[in-house]
């Protein structure tokens, strides 16, 4: 009789790893308490793979030897308590389909950063010639790509904290740490503690034959890879000093340091620009390295690479003004990036599904760039409060067309209307890729 897995969530990775388990001689259930989408269940019944909607049905479920569960499902969840209850492992799937390949994993995390970094660094090795799987948190999921058959030397995965906290014997290769700031913590108790440690469990099983790369001018990541006392090689990125190892900026030259010291190149020459990505060039650029790729692919890329859709994305310029999507800008730190960056005033577009966010971080910034707020979601309180005694006109908006159409209304010649919400997208998209196209669409129709 075949031993049952079942799966909790019918998304990209419940349905990849559904597909992965039943290629494996598994008896598959997936269950999703919400309505699964029609692209899915035409998978599912493509492949004829049991499943309900709606509902979670406790006496399948907890016939299984081990449960699949999807990352947007938190630990306190009833039906989470049950599975518990029994005494049945619970694992994400990046935990399951590690088990079925041996190609060299790639994982990639961080606060902010990590779907540039995770892209770049894609394009590096597929730019060398490299056979290389982008997969994870970005593109398809990991266990859909491990069960396609493709033949592949690397994966590089993006990896969200939700999924690190199904990994238990999964071990990367290499593993890219970017930062650690406040992000999700309505999910950890509204510890930040607890979501450091998730983030940390990415260097799990690695011995001295794997490699961490991690951001030296984090002061939270640097205290816990000093804490943990790893035993992998470590790599650590600098923008404000000098490092032995890794990479770090001496008169505006990225220089890698791995076997040997390589200046690569200027970051005035950088296609990504911004110090944000700064940082993310040098991860990518030192994970390049320890797979010896030739400095002059890497800089190829570095070069022209055009970054990715909803991350500091140039939409149009509409009578001299210029409008972006930083719709994936889903945390504060992230939005402080998006608006450190900008040389000239801000039309900010912010708001959403708030998730513990501490608007103080970003007064400052705001107070420097920004000239009027607009605010986009169903409960803007918390931004109102935040920002109300810094003399910057604030309007309050419930769609992305009014959003925009305020925006423009607000901005002049030569100012920004800049998307970064700096909150998830819940209450009014689907998703950050919703919201983004939304953004563009409206910004098209001005």
């Amino acid at each position: 009789m075949k031993k049952r897995i079942a799966i909790l969530g019918a998304g990209e990775s419940g349905i990849g790893a559904a597909i992965l388990a039943q290629q494996k001689g598994f008896d598959v259930w997936v269950s999703d308490k919400g309505k699964i989408k029609e692209k899915y269940k035409s998978v599912l019944c493509k492949y004829d793979i049991k499943w309900e909607e709606e509902k979670h049905s406790l006496a399948e479920i907890l016939s299984a030897v081990e449960v699949i569960k999807s990352p947007g499902i938190p630990d306190k969840a009833e039906i989470i308590n049950a599975i518990n209850g029994k005494g049945i492992s619970i694992i994400s799937e990046i935990e399951f389909a590690g088990r079925y390949t041996n190609a060299k994993k790639i994982c990639i995390t961080g606060s902010n950063g990590k779907t540039t970094t995770t892209s770049l660094l894609g394009d590096i090795l597929k730019r060398e010639g490299l056979k290389v799987c982008v997969a994870g948190n970005i593109g398809n999921s990991f266990a859909w790509e491990v069960a396609s058959g493709n033949e592949y030397d690397f994966y590089v995965l993006e990896i969200s904290s939700f999924q690190l906290d199904g990994m238990f014997d999964f071990k990367a290769d290499i593993a890219i740490i970017t930062n650690i700031t406040p992000d999700h913590i309505d999910r950890y108790d509204y510890k930040f503690e607890n979501y450091v440690n998730s983030k940390m469990r990415i260097t799990r099983n690695m011995t001295e034959t794997e490699s961490l790369i991690y951001c030296y001018d984090d002061l939270v990541l640097r205290e816990q890879v000093e804490k943990l006392n790893l035993k992998c090689q470590l790599y650590p990125f600098s923008i404000k000093q000098e490092l032995l190892k890794g990479a770090y900026l001496n008169n505006d030259i990225i220089i890698i340091q791995t076997k040997e010291k390589e200046e690569l190149m200027s970051i005035e020459s950088l296609a990504l620009q911004g110090k944000h990505n700064v940082y993310n060039s040098m991860a990518a650029g030192i994970g390049a390295r320890l797979f010896e790729v030739r400095k002059t692919t890497t800089k190829e890329s570095f070069s022209d690479y055009q970054g990715i859709e909803h991350r500091l994305e140039n939409v149009l310029n509409v009578h001299g003004i210029e409008f972006i999507n930083d719709s994936k800008a889903t945390n504060v730190n992230s939005t402080w990036y998006a608006l450190e960056c900008m040389k000239k005033p801000v039309v900010l577009i912010i708001g959403g599904v708030d998730k513990g966010n501490d608007y103080e971080f970003l007064k400052q910034v705001v107070t420097q760039k920004v000239k009027g707020i607009v605010c986009l979601g169903n409960e803007n309180t918390s931004i109102i409060k935040a920002f109300s005694d810094l003399g910057i006109p604030i309007v309050e908006t419930q769609s992305m067309r009014k959003a925009v159409n305020t925006a423009y209304v607000m901005a002049r010649n030569e100012d920004v209307v800049l998307l970064s919400p700096a909150c998830a997208s819940f209450d009014l998209f689907e998703n950050y890729e919703d919201r983004g196209r939304q953004f563009k669409a409206a910004v098209r129709e001005l």
